[in-house]
Formats: structure tokens, sequence, C-alpha cells
């Protein structure tokens, strides 16, 4: 139910941010979805308890294409993929967190409560962003200097704002969707089925799946900033974007296909060695990813519905992924197929961003170059 309306909503989420801006939209959408948590805690049955949970999807929505365009207008392109890379892993550190400190409040006040203490912090955090946020030009804290100094190192506007089906129709957009996907049906194994892998395969008490399950999250969050860093390395060395982007996101696909190798692995250890690095590598690839839409966009208005579009088909694999590993696991009672097809789908991944995304550059630069070579020879 989550899933579905994130997945539905992420288009007018992110054309929000464009029209709004990330201040306003992200703290509605924070209110939003801390009420909405907290009134899981609240439902009478099962049909409420959808009903909630498909509306906290809807309105949590906004929040990573508002990420996005709080990194275009705070960092230059040498500092954007960390930055990236740093707000993708809230929610990295935000679910590792999650495990021990859910566990014990469901112990200590029951899952009722446990979901309105949750939503209650979100909806603190919306107050915070709302009276704390503001982009460089309008913020106290801010030099003359630092905002020149962002500025002068922004993405050209190569042109005016593209329509969502003029994006939809750029090959650059389209690799972006795919691509993501594949990340995504790796990394979503870990917020659906792995606790239910790691418990019955390994037989764990909860108690120590709290402890184990914790490892997965913090190889990603450490996996997220050593792809930040790399990419933006490249950038200050003189690498294009091309390069530094693309490093990254080939390589951590590549490596996420160890999720595989979890399938045949004897012990609990072996299993979470695999899956540790599987997920190091999947979130090293995101870094490079969230700093895509800055990268590719034709105008500066176009960042968060870009972001919104490789967001909605990313997560149709927090729909598709766990229905089918379901499924799967229903026929063959093991999660051997389920692992070995997501390590296919990380190579996969790491073709498409190799080969189907093109030189990343902000939309409309070929044709601009093009048409001013063609100016300078008639001249």
């Amino acid at each position: 139910a989550f899933f579905w309306s994130y997945v539905l909503f992420q288009l007018p989420g992110g054309w929000l941010v464009d029209k709004l801006g990330p201040r306003i939209t992200f703290a509605v959408s924070s209110l939003g979805w801390g009420l909405a948590t907290a009134a899981c805690g609240l439902a009478s049955s099962i049909a409420a308890l959808v009903g909630f949970r498909f509306v906290l999807g809807a309105v949590e929505a906004p929040s990573y294409p508002a990420s996005s365009s709080t990194v275009t207008r705070w960092f230059p392109r040498q500092e954007r993929s960390f930055a990236a890379a740093t707000f993708n892993n809230g929610s990295k550190i935000g679910g590792t967190l999650a495990i021990p400190i859910i566990s014990f409040l469901i112990a200590l006040v029951g899952w009722r409560m446990t979901f309105v203490i949750s939503g209650v912090v979100a909806v603190v955090w919306a107050l915070a962003w709302y009276l704390w946020y503001r982009d460089p030009r309008d913020h106290k804290t801010v030099t003359r200097e630092e905002v020149e100094f962002i500025e002068a190192n922004q993405d050209p506007q190569t042109g005016e704002p593209m329509t969502v089906r003029q994006l939809l129709g750029q090959r650059a957009v389209q690799a972006m969707m795919a691509g993501f996907f594949c990340i995504n049906f790796v990394s979503y194994f870990f917020f659906t089925w792995f606790p239910t892998y790691l418990v019955e395969t390994f037989h764990l008490s909860l108690m120590k799946f709290g402890l184990l399950g914790m490892l997965p999250g913090l190889a990603a969050i450490v996996g997220g900033w050593c792809g930040g860093l790399l990419s933006d390395s490249l950038v200050r060395r003189g690498y294009s974007l091309s390069v530094a982007r693309k490093i990254p996101l080939v390589g951590g696909m590549l490596g996420s296909a160890t999720i595989g190798l979890a399938a045949f692995s004897p012990t609990v250890g072996l299993a979470l060695a695999a899956l540790c690095f599987a997920n190091f590598a999947a979130t090293f690839a995101s870094a490079a990813l969230w700093a895509l839409p800055s990268d590719v966009a034709p105008n500066r208005a176009n960042v968060a519905t870009i972001g919104g579009i490789q967001n909605m088909a990313a997560n149709l694999a927090g729909i598709i992924s766990p229905i089918l590993i379901g499924v799967i696991m229903q026929y063959t009672h093991s999660f051997v197929i389920p692992l070995e097809i997501a390590g296919v789908i990380g190579v996969v991944g790491a073709l498409i961003y190799g080969f189907w995304l093109p030189r990343v550059q902000p939309m409309g630069t070929e044709s601009a170059l093009a048409l001013d070579s063609n100016v300078r020879r008639e001249v």
C-alpha cells in the first residue's frame, strides 16, 4: 500500500517541489507523513491500516525530489555527489537505528504506541525544517562569497524548462529510470524480506536479529559516503561528469550482484558478509545517482521533477520485488532463486549505466553546441 501511493505521487511531488521550493514542500510532506505514521497506531482494522499506509506513501513522495532540489541549490557540482550521498544516507541511518530501537519500543510500549512515537518525531522535524531552512541567498549565516562560489559552480541552464512528456522522451532520463529500478530491486530486499530471510534461514531470535540486522545498514551508510567522496574527487581532479558519475554507478551495481552469494552461504556470518557488501555497493552507486538530476536538468526548474521521475520508476521495485519474492517463496520455500534474481538485476543495472546512459551533461547541450557551431560557420 505504501509503495503504490509512493510511486503514484512521485511525479506530482517532484512538480510541486519545482513550483513551491523545498522549504514549504518538505515541511508539509514531513508533517503529513508524521501524522499518517501516528495514525497507523490508531488503526482498528486491516483496511484502516492499509489506508493509513497508502496516505503515508502519498505524502512522503516529495521528500527525495525535495532533497535533490536542496542539494542543487546549496552545493556546487564538485561537492554535489557527497551531499546527495549524505541525504540518501539519512534513510539508511534511520533504517539501521530503527531495527534495535523499534524492537525495544515494541517490547516496552507495544506496536501501536511505537507508531505514534515515530510519527511525533517526523512532526517535530517538519517544524524545525520550516523554521531553519532557507535558500543560500536568503540564509542569514551564508556570506556573499559563499553564495558567489555556489552560483559560479552550478551547471549551465541550456534551455527553458521541459514538460514531463519531453523529459520522459530523453534517453538520459530513461536510463536513469531503468538503472535506479535495478538499484532499488537489490536495496528493497533489505527493507522487506531481509528480516524474514535472516530469522527463518538461520533461526535467529528477535533480539539477536536486532543486533546482526544492523550490519548491512551500517555497510550501506559507509558505501554511500565512499561513493560520494569518490565521485566528487574525480570532478575536482578534472575528470568529466560522465566519468565521475559512471565509475561509482557501474562499479556499485556490479558489486551489488554479490547479494546472490548469500543464497549459498552455509553460515550466518558468510551470508551477512555477502549481504553487507551488496548493500554497501548499491548505496555506493546511489551517491552518484542522486547527483544526476542536477547534472542533466536543462533548467534548474526541472531538477525535482527529474528526481521524481527516476524515483517513481525506482520504487516500482518496491512493488514488484516483495510480491515476486513472496510468490517464489510460496512455491520453493527457499530464498535461493530470489537472491539470484537480485544478483542478475544488479549486473543489468551496471550495463544500463555503462551503455544506455549517455554523456552526463545538461540535456540540450549537444544541440545548443551544434547550433552555435553552425552560426559561427555562417558568420
